[in-house]
């Protein structure tokens, strides 16, 4: 187990630097642009496949660094550059994990690289799981897969909606129902091949922020994939679901805190993209605090002015402190025993919203315009305290874990 630290060691200071630059030369000149395109950022994309950032085995390395800090300090780093951008860049990996946590080797070996692509032709992949009526709620979920065993294959139906990356992706990973009785346990993932009948998009969302990223619903119209699309296999399936059964019958409750402490151990990750958009601002208000001048001085002499970037920054720190301890926690098997992921993500994600809001009000009518762009970092910081569960679902999830009720 590694010892938890505040500070990088070489190896990650490499990292992060070379990080730094690809997001300072590459991706923020872009970011505007994209923004008003409302359009996947193809290029940049394939600029970043070029140079190992778009790749699995990229993520792959941060994800098991022994300290935790890999994949925060990846975040932080891209999501400085731009969020849109960013997320487009790391969206894929979050099917692709699904795939490696829970795929057979076969299914790791055949499916990822197909989601990634290569430098000359790049591929994204979606993970769909949200539904029109399941969101927070995901024992709410209505997408059905019910096995045709004459033809060993699974049908799907159903619509998934908030997919990053959804229709244009060449392999979508599917989580829906298989048993309804057992709620969040009875839940299966599938891979859907690229062209597959009767998968198609449906509307694409005209987002608020992080317009670069594509974000649509997936509807799925009896759509039959093969039974070796399911991830892990029908036996590993059948196997689960009655131990879920099992466990259901003596106490269903455990079985739900346990589907909890999975997502529990995800969330530090987006208060990561939370700091660097909230960073990102904060440079960029304390330089222009430092340049304009008013009534014959910087503006940054004025108290009102001062004292609001000194609560940015402590916020900032303290955001990025939270989400190192719960990375830490969560790569080291340590328990969340005060929710400390939701922790992280709720205080990470209020922070960006209030620091963008801040450095809006320090640049005044300036901040106001597309010109200058923490207008832009403001309206993607509002994303933060909504996916991967909203502030008042984490604040949920803190008190009844405090309080010892159960986590429904």
């Amino acid at each position: 187990m590694a010892e938890f630290t505040m500070e990088l060691n070489d190896e990650q200071k490499e990292v992060r630097d070379w990080l730094h630059g690809f997001a300072a030369d590459v991706i923020r000149p872009a970011a505007a642009e994209w923004d008003e395109r409302e359009e996947t950022p193809w290029p940049v994309i394939q600029e970043a496949a070029k140079v190992g950032i778009y790749s699995l085995d990229f993520y792959a390395q941060q994800y098991f660094d022994a300290t935790g800090l890999g994949i925060p300090m990846t975040m932080e780093e891209l999501f400085w550059g731009d969020a849109g951008i960013a997320l487009s860049i790391v969206g894929t990996g979050l099917a692709a994990v699904g795939v490696l946590a829970n795929g057979t080797e076969e299914q790791i070996g055949t499916w990822i690289p197909q989601m990634y692509g290569d430098t000359h032709d790049v591929k994204v992949a979606a993970f769909c799981s949200s539904e029109p009526d399941a969101g927070s709620d995901v024992a709410s979920m209505r997408t059905r897969a019910v096995y045709d065993e004459a033809k060993d294959e699974w049908v799907i139906n159903g619509t998934k909606t908030w997919a990053t990356n959804g229709g244009i992706a060449n392999v979508h990973v599917v989580v829906a129902v298989v048993d309804p009785e057992l709620g969040s346990k009875g839940h299966a993932s599938f891979i859907v091949p690229p062209n597959t009948p009767g998968l198609s998009q449906g509307q694409k969302f005209k987002k608020h922020g992080i317009r670069a990223s594509h974000t649509a619903e997936v509807v799925l119209d009896n759509v039959r994939v093969p039974g070796s699309c399911l991830l892990g296999g029908k036996e590993k399936l059948d196997e689960r679901l009655a131990r879920a059964r099992e466990k259901a019958r003596k106490g269903g409750e455990r079985v739900k805190n346990a589907a909890m402490a999975t997502f529990e151990a995800s969330r530090p990750a987006v208060g990561a993209m939370a700091v660097g958009t909230a960073r990102a601002a904060y440079e960029v208000a304390l330089e222009y605090a430092r340049t304009r001048e008013q009534f014959g001085r910087p503006i940054i002499d004025n108290q009102g002015v001062a004292f609001q970037l000194a609560d940015m920054r402590t916020q900032i720190d303290a955001a990025r402190l939270l989400v190192w301890r719960a990375s830490w926690m969560a790569i080291n098997g340590k328990p969340f025993t005060a929710a400390e992921g939701s922790m992280s993500k709720l205080f990470a994600s209020e922070t960006a919203k209030k620091v963008t809001a801040q450095a809006i009000q320090i640049l005044g009518g300036n901040g106001y315009t597309r010109e200058y762009p923490v207008e832009r970092m403001h309206r993607d910081a509002a994303i933060y305290t909504i996916f991967e569960g909203t502030s008042e679902i984490q604040r949920l999830v803190i008190a009844r874990t405090l309080s010892g009720m159960p986590i429904r």
